[in-house]
């Protein structure tokens, strides 16, 4: 019979009240001897743990760096240092709310591909998490690829695995109103250099990677991994701004109609409209955000129909007010489209003299 549950997809065309949940949740897998507390959750520089070593320690200060703000929080998972897998963190993860995985040795270990069928598998099953990870192309949008060869700060210079719990940081720490192309990186000094086709075809190719400006280090442009799109992913899937809105209202809307609606009321016609109208207040409030400009809820009238039909019921004698309004046993069939705003990242302007 299954368990209740709540199917909510986007397509790009793109309860009680829902409740903006909080992004920004950095997760972190580390390998060290002292690994005999987990997890482990930091909020600012103080809650590091003594006990790690100082590469450690250093990549968690990365991610608390963020953007606009820090990180709402820091999970730290940390394994021995002699652990053959990360299954142990993993088992953790899949049950802990967080919205980036970072693991600084994961490149060094041999297992991008291992977290990347792991954060799919995630993401199918309904849990939005996505990964920032060195030098590999998932072409996924719940993975962030990042292939700037050297980052420098200083007389230090750090390769991408040893830069992504930084990037997770910064992402974690941008607002779902801006994007995090073009973030100063005001620690580093330089970077691998790239020319300006060699930037395009980075980014065409789904890679994350920031650049000289000749005053400072930026980030090039908030892409995730993925390269192939289809009808129901398009270009719009590729943005790490887009992807963390869709994730948020995915999980909000899950969340808030398992919390208050699942097992709640009776599945009448009266009570859906009452679900249409608190999803739709959601929508309100993230029209007067900033997130998104504009948006459609309803019943699907042609699901519903085909739901009938496989109960047995006549729906071809049967109006759409008919088939709108009858009687759907326990499942509940809406649909909505919603535009979300982009970050305005290309402005063209000629100018006549």
């Amino acid at each position: 019979m299954g368990i209740p549950s709540v199917n909510i997809s986007f397509t790009e065309k793109a309860i009680q009240s829902v409740q903006r949940s909080q992004r920004g949740i950095v997760a972190m897998i580390l390998k060290d001897a002292d690994s005999d507390q987990n997890p482990v959750t930091v909020f600012g520089t103080t809650d590091i743990p003594t006990g790690l070593t100082l590469d450690n320690k250093y990549q968690i200060a990365l991610a608390l760096m963020g953007y606009v703000k820090a990180p709402r929080k820091i999970i730290v998972y940390v394994l021995p240092a002699d652990a053959v897998d990360y299954n142990e963190a993993l088992t953790y993860f899949e049950t802990e709310r967080f919205d980036y995985l970072v693991i600084p040795t994961v490149e060094k270990d041999g297992k991008t591909q291992e977290v990347v069928s792991w954060i799919k598998a995630q993401r199918e099953n309904g849990k939005k998490c996505k990964a920032v990870l060195p030098n590999t192309k998932a072409d996924a949008e719940g993975i962030i690829n990042v292939t700037t060869k050297e980052f420098k700060a200083g007389e230090n210079v750090y390769s991408a695995a040893e830069y992504c719990a930084r990037i997770a940081g910064l992402i974690a720490g941008t607002p779902l109103t801006i994007s995090c192309s073009f973030a100063p990186i005001y620690e580093l000094t330089d970077c691998t250099r790239l020319t300006k086709e060699q930037m395009i075809a980075a980014v065409d190719a789904g890679e994350f990677i920031v650049f000289n400006d000749g005053e400072k280090i930026k980030v090039c442009k908030g892409v995730n991994s993925l390269v192939t799109t289809n009808a129901d992913k398009g270009n719009q899937f590729k943005k790490i701004k887009i992807v963390e809105a869709m994730d948020m209202i995915y999980d909000d809307i899950k969340k808030t109609a398992e919390d208050s609606y699942l097992g709640k009321y009776a599945n009448n016609y009266d009570n859906k409209c009452l679900l249409i109208s608190a999803i739709g207040g959601y929508f309100e409030q993230l029209i007067l955000d900033g997130i998104i400009s504009k948006y459609t809820i309803e019943i699907d009238i042609a699901a519903q129909k085909v739901f009938l039909k496989s109960i047995g019921q006549d729906v071809e004698n049967m109006s759409d007010n008919e088939i709108k309004v009858a009687d759907t046993q326990d499942k509940v069939f809406l649909k909505a489209a919603v535009n979300i705003l982009d970050a305005i990242e290309e402005i063209y302007l000629p100018i006549t003299i």
